[in-house]
């Protein structure tokens, strides 16, 4: 595989976001679970790199399917067939249901597209909607990867999908990240 020097910038920007929020969130004892999709467990991955991470990191899982979503996380199938697997109204469902499931005290849902090339319907690489919850408040965005704010190989959108999830995770905590790098 090949890396260029946009897909380190995006590497060590998600490792100074990661660890900001993991520490914060061991700091304060709130615990989190996710619900991946076009990010294939990178979430639960960066989460479980910072040491500590096993106090408040409950439960990661990737439903990379339409059938595991609705099978195996619980979201609602006529959520899926009304607005389509890659909406916010999936990510919200995906984010509720892995909070639900694990009863950690936030949920991260994240479903999209990495890429390289358009889904069957072309929507573009990059569509990417995430969902943050505490079951009382919820932060959901479209995270529009095509806009061109970052090179869009499919590495990139993972790891930028992953690094404002996290981002979202501080939002909903009464934190902004605005400076990384």
């Amino acid at each position: 595989m090949r890396i260029d020097k946009s897909d380190k910038v995006v590497t060590k920007r998600l490792d100074m976001v990661t660890e900001f929020v993991v520490k914060y969130l061991c700091e304060q004892g709130i615990t989190i679970s996710t619900a991946e999709s076009c990010t294939g467990g990178l979430l639960s991955s960066a989460i479980t790199s910072v040491p500590g991470s096993s106090k408040i990191f409950w439960l990661g899982l990737c439903s990379y399917s339409e059938r595991a979503k609705v099978e195996y996380l619980g979201v609602d199938a006529k959520v899926i067939s009304e607005y389509g697997v890659y909406s916010e109204q999936t990510a919200s469902a995906m984010a509720k249901a892995i909070k639900k499931k694990s009863g950690s005290q936030i949920g991260v849902g994240i479903t999209g597209i990495a890429g390289p090339l358009p889904d069957e319907d072309g929507k573009p690489a990059g569509t990417v909607f995430v969902s943050v919850t505490d079951g009382e408040r919820e932060i959901v965005r479209d995270l529009a990867l095509y806009d061109g704010s970052i090179e869009p190989t499919r590495e990139n959108i993972r790891f930028e999908a992953v690094s404002r999830a996290l981002r979202m995770v501080a939002e909903l905590l009464g934190h902004e990240i605005t400076e990384v790098i």
